[in-house]
């Protein structure tokens, strides 16, 4: 039998959820088009290699060199330019609980971790691009991506057994990256960005206990932020015009 109150609910919800709906919808749209797209500021300073500053950028600080075009480029030469650590910090042999907050000494077990979890991260994003290929050898047709790491900081105690000596810490270190664009071929610099974040805890509560595999799983996340971001860049910028 026909159910008239049911029948009218059924109604009402989906009037609602239309009206939600549309409202989602609308919301997004106004902010992607409300978001202004990056921008090189012409009438800014002009770096010592000819990049002039660009606006809205992603990164924290950015710099291109007016009329760059990356479209021309269906490959990439991935290069690591290095990691410099903040040097100082605290030693396994001075560090105890009362003096717990860093940064600590990075040892060399840990320098050889971060560069892996680095360099593993941006193949694997890049490898996944849309527009461009990995490749060993310079050409006309390849983009060359060198990045660095500056002034990488560790929040990481030495590493200790036993229940008492356990350690938790709001966040496992921090670093800024420098990524350059430039031509593989005579290396004219294209753009450069900088950016500087730390990799925290992902637990939800601020804290998480100190160990090895944890640690390295947010130095991981962190480095998986920055190759997605540049490859969602490279793909956006680099598509042939129609």
């Amino acid at each position: 039998m026909f159910d008239c109150c049911r029948d009218t609910n059924a109604i009402l919800r989906a009037t609602r959820f239309r009206k939600t709906l549309t409202a989602a919808v609308s919301a997004v749209i106004v902010a992607a088009c409300t978001s202004a797209p990056p921008t090189i500021d012409q009438s800014g300073e002009v770096t010592f290699d000819g990049l002039y500053p660009v606006a809205n950028s992603k990164s924290d600080e950015a710099w291109a060199r007016p009329g760059i075009d990356i479209s021309q480029y269906n490959k990439i030469l991935l290069q690591g330019a290095g990691i410099e650590f903040r040097p100082g910090g605290e030693s396994g042999k001075t560090w105890s609980a009362r003096s717990r907050g860093g940064p600590y000494e990075v040892t060399e077990r840990q320098k050889e971790a971060l560069s892996s979890i680095i360099a593993e991260a941006f193949v694997k994003a890049l490898a996944e691009s849309e527009h461009f290929e990995l490749t060993n050898t310079p050409g006309p047709d390849v983009l060359l991506v060198r990045g660095k790491l500056l002034d990488v900081v560790s929040y990481v105690p030495p590493e200790t057994t036993g229940v008492r000596d356990a350690v938790f810490i709001s966040k496992v270190g921090e670093a800024t990256l420098v990524l350059e664009l430039r031509d593989s071929i005579t290396e004219t610099i294209l753009a450069r960005a900088v950016d500087r974040r730390a990799a925290e805890a992902s637990t939800g509560i601020g804290l998480q206990e100190s160990n090895r595999v944890r640690n390295a799983s947010e130095v991981r996340r962190l480095a998986q932020v920055w190759a997605r971001r540049l490859r969602e860049q490279l793909d956006t910028y680099g598509a042939p015009n129609p």
